[in-house]
């Protein structure tokens, strides 16, 4: 049907096809920010001092050196992705005889998944940051109500 220098051409332009959709996702994405229930001390300080808290806790994370992001999962779900679509693509490929040339599409379609979902993961905010900022909002009197 196909040599595996052709399977190669084709999995190369799925990659960059990918990689372009994926940077158009990351620019489309934008910081997400704590959403306030509207009690009594929210009511009191108004929106904008409410920005200036959050402002305030956010730089205090960063100061504590907590993750905004979960940094550092694009490497590592690449690396498992391969892993998962080599060996199982190899193993299949055992049944039908053609083990070698599986096993290196299943590692390139598993890393390139891997490297997407990854990717995307990396851009959401670190539930530890959450937390902490959610907390120090709460000891200042907010209630976050969730994160948009």
């Amino acid at each position: 049907m196909f040599g595996l220098g052709d399977k190669l051409i084709r999995v190369t332009w799925l990659l960059s096809g990918l990689a372009l959709l994926f940077m158009f996702s990351a620019c489309s994405s934008s910081a997400k920010r704590p959403v306030f229930y509207p009690n009594s001390h929210m009511q009191q300080v108004g929106q904008y001092q409410a920005q200036r808290d959050t402002d305030d806790c956010m730089a205090l994370a960063d100061n504590y050196n907590v993750s905004r992001t979960k940094d550092g999962e694009v490497a590592t779900k690449a690396t498992s992705g391969a892993l998962i679509g080599g060996a199982s693509a190899g193993a299949w490929g055992l049944v039908r005889g053609d083990a070698g040339d599986r096993a290196l599409a299943g590692a390139l379609a598993g890393g390139t998944a891997g490297a997407v979902k990854g990717g995307v993961d990396s851009r959401r905010i670190s539930p530890t940051f959450k937390r902490f900022v959610q907390q120090c909002l709460r000891d200042r009197g907010y209630q976050v109500i969730g994160w948009e």
